[in-house]
């Protein structure tokens, strides 16, 4: 019978794709992960990975971490589920954003309706998002944009344009409107590679063969506006975040493309137990009006 332990450590080396690192994240030695993994190996009679240069997961280990993610994310459930049956109360929620700027007012709602529900935030990148659901690690995720992955339900929250934002002394400042041609060699201060506004902002400029300069990534989505409106550079602002701050002084320019817009949608995963937490959670992030800010009833239904 596989050890459980040896399939979470499993997963952390699948994930990363490196033993050393993954040896750091479980703290344990390299030699003893490493013969963690050879003996799984050894018991499913394949290699689940490719050692030539860089470790690799192949083809059979991408199979196996699937159905691994499955059946440790339905271990997990099955415990919360007899937690929430045993116990009282609603249970937990554990839900996953790229930003929670967006959601602060379903949350706000949600905490004075249920006080006593623990919630616990994650942020995410999209792309983990799928992994994450199925191995129930979350209940749900609010991504800002697309996820193809089977297994998953969505629905869809709202849609928005994306405007560039510059200082108020920007030749720009008084535009209407401005091409992605008119943007070339200007300076952009962004969020780092796979968050959602950078991904846009490189597709936007790829599509008409340009790249953009870029000379601040940043972790900290707060302190983008404020590094623009120092005069360091624009950047790519959702029309929602405008509503966060009017008195910061940036000018907001509508992006003349079509393509220059998000999707915002909830996801979860087909099939899968939801507390009773996470289903009111579920309810509250959906039933949210985004254009005022409130939600369509007054009060969760039970």
């Amino acid at each position: 019978m596989m050890d459980l332990n040896a399939l979470k450590q499993f997963l952390v080396v699948a994930r990363l794709e490196h033993l050393s690192r993954a040896a750091d994240e479980l703290h344990i030695a390299q030699p003893s992960l490493s013969r963690t993994i050879a003996r799984l190996e050894g018991e499913l009679g394949t290699p689940l990975f490719d050692r030539s240069g860089r470790l690799r997961l192949n083809d059979a280990g991408k199979h196996f971490r699937d159905h691994v993610e499955r059946a440790l994310g339905e271990l997990d459930a099955g415990r919360r589920a007899v937690a929430e049956a045993t116990g009282e109360g609603l249970g937990a929620v554990r839900l996953a954003s790229e930003t929670f700027l967006t959601l602060t007012g379903p949350l706000a709602a949600y905490k004075r309706a249920h006080p006593s529900v623990e919630i616990e935030l994650h942020w995410s990148l999209a792309e983990d998002m799928a992994r994450r659901l199925r191995a129930q690690e979350v209940d749900l995720c609010v991504a800002s944009q697309p996820i193809h992955a089977e297994g998953l339900e969505s629905t869809r929250l709202f849609d928005e344009a994306v405007g560039v934002a510059i200082p108020l002394d920007h030749p720009l400042a008084g535009r209407t409107s401005v091409s992605i041609e008119e943007l070339a060699g200007q300076p952009f201060v962004t969020a780092r590679t796979g968050h959602w506004l950078r991904r846009l902002l490189d597709r936007l400029f790829a599509a008409r063969g340009l790249t953009p300069k870029i000379v601040c990534e940043s972790d900290e989505h707060s302190a983008i506006a404020e590094l623009i409106s120092a005069g360091l550079g624009i950047g790519l602002v959702p029309a929602f975040a405008r509503r966060g701050d009017p008195r910061a002084p940036l000018a907001w320019i509508a992006v003349d493309s079509p393509d220059c817009r998000r999707t915002v949608a909830l996801y979860w995963g087909a099939g899968s137990h939801l507390s009773t937490a996470a289903r009111l959670m579920r309810t509250m992030i959906t039933s949210w009006t985004w254009t005022t800010g409130e939600p369509w009833e007054t009060r969760l239904p039970g």
